[in-house]
């Protein structure tokens, strides 16, 4: 016999989390399954002990900054007390026993297992079914893409989790993907001692941003004594018990003692049953529309509907299907802002479109460039100053579609340009705006005149 219960939430990472707590506490009747932890990829495995990873790394770099500035220095990496903070201040040792008592203390109902439809609003969680009468949520998330590379099945390679998880650093690390996931944890390593080398078989370094951006990690990279092999494509990986050697299409082999493959994420479709709900199981993500439905009383939510593999995507998004399953209304996704950080150091913030995507869809375009290094904050800070604010404007409507901040606070600096995009703010008004000076958000003026 089904269990009848207003909503069913199969995956409880960030989106399912928020979506199964904010119903819950709205007096509904709600089940939330998860197989794995609570709480997703985010808390245990991605932005925050990774974030914990690199602040540390960071402070490593500014301590060898300090000669020429502020007088002598010298540090020693201890990578103990890193792999410490992340097990005991982030990640509770991997035990999401917290987030459970949390959700629970909210009204819900939890269940440890893999949910799979059965049909319309019919969940099936190993021996139990249940019925929803307001809707399914969707949200399991994405796994890392392993590439068809011979020799890597049954190998010992790491994804982001192994990376995360590590209790001593390995000698040498090669990284499969140049993307922000392999960056971050590239400079990390590196910082900690690691020789590291990153692989694209693209031509550029995170090529889904500007060049520009491209081009300031591979120099920074290059400076940090970071291998960058772009344009390199791997086609056979060997391990000896020992080490891994990688083939490439051009070159000598490469040979480290961990393999990190970062070349993506895709979305958990397959086993979900979604053929009984007429939707297509091989779909790269599940399609949703503005309201994030994705059928009669299904939607879905954070990676899995292909928006952006966020923590800030999967909050906005549950935002929206917790308002309309209440049927409280309110705007519907609007993803033209979407920001995205890339946390190097420098930082690589962006938002919007880039140069490219904008002329792709046949936006009459103008640019403007201003170097971080020749603002006064940039000139003050000196080491690691790198970095630089592109904007790109639709010149029909004088009004910005993309932006990037690159520099030591990158990140924070976009949500100025983040505002100016989301709120479509003419241009003339931000070059009509008192900028704080010296600060680094003061070179976006010197972008918007040039525009």
């Amino acid at each position: 016999m089904a269990v009848e219960v207003d909503v069913v939430v199969v995956g409880l990472g960030v989106g399912g989390e928020e979506v199964a707590g904010r119903l819950a506490q709205a007096g509904l009747s709600v089940v939330g399954i998860e197989h794995r932890l609570v709480g997703g990829e985010c808390p245990y495995w991605g932005c925050i002990p990774s974030k914990m990873m690199i602040r540390a790394a960071n402070l490593l770099a500014e301590t060898r900054r300090v000669p020429g500035l502020a007088g002598a220095s010298t540090v020693e990496p201890d990578w103990s007390q890193v792999a410490k903070r992340i097990r005991e201040e982030a990640t509770d040792d991997w035990d999401d026993k917290v987030a459970v008592e949390r959700f629970v203390g909210k009204g819900g109902r939890f269940v440890r297992g893999f949910g799979r439809l059965a049909g319309p609003g019919r969940v099936e969680v190993g021996d139990e079914v249940f019925q929803a009468r307001r809707g399914i949520v969707i949200g399991t998330g994405t796994a890392p893409a392993v590439p068809p590379i011979e020799g890597l099945a049954g190998t010992p390679y790491w994804t982001n989790r192994e990376a995360i998880e590590a209790e001593e650093l390995p000698d040498s690390l090669l990284i499969l993907g140049g993307g922000a996931i392999g960056l971050e944890l590239a400079q990390v390593y590196a910082r900690f001692g690691t020789t590291v080398t990153v692989v694209e078989a693209l031509d550029r370094l995170l090529a889904l941003e500007e060049p520009e951006s491209s081009a300031l990690v591979a120099k920074v990279f290059t400076a940090e004594g970071i291998g960058v092999r772009t344009g390199v494509k791997a086609t056979r990986v060997e391990h000896d018990g020992q080490q891994f050697s990688l083939t490439v299409d051009s070159g000598q082999p490469l040979v480290g003692q961990k393999l990190l493959v970062a070349t993506g994420r895709r979305a958990n479709l397959g086993d979900l049953g979604l053929a009984s709900v007429g939707l297509d199981e091989q779909a790269r993500f599940l399609p949703v529309d503005e309201w994030l439905r994705a059928g009669d009383r299904l939607w879905g939510v954070g990676d899995v509907t292909g928006h952006g593999a966020f923590t800030h995507v999967a909050m906005y998004e549950a935002d929206i299907v917790v308002r309309d399953i209440l049927r409280q209304g309110g705007p519907a996704a609007d993803y033209r802002a979407l920001p995205r950080v890339t946390f190097t150091d420098p930082e690589v913030g962006a938002v919007g479109l880039t140069e490219a995507q904008a002329r792709e869809k046949g936006i009459p375009v103008r640019t403007a460039y201003t170097d971080l290094t020749a603002s006064t904050r940039g000139w003050i800070h000196k080491a690691g100053n790198e970095g630089f604010i592109k904007l790109v404007a639709d010149t029909d409507r004088s009004v910005l579609v993309g932006a990037t901040s690159a520099g030591p606070v990158g990140g924070e600096v976009l949500g100025a340009l983040a505002v100016a995009v989301h709120g479509q703010v003419p241009i003339a008004r931000l070059a009509s705006m008192i900028y704080a000076y010296p600060t680094f958000h003061r070179a976006i003026q010197a972008a918007v005149k040039e525009l």
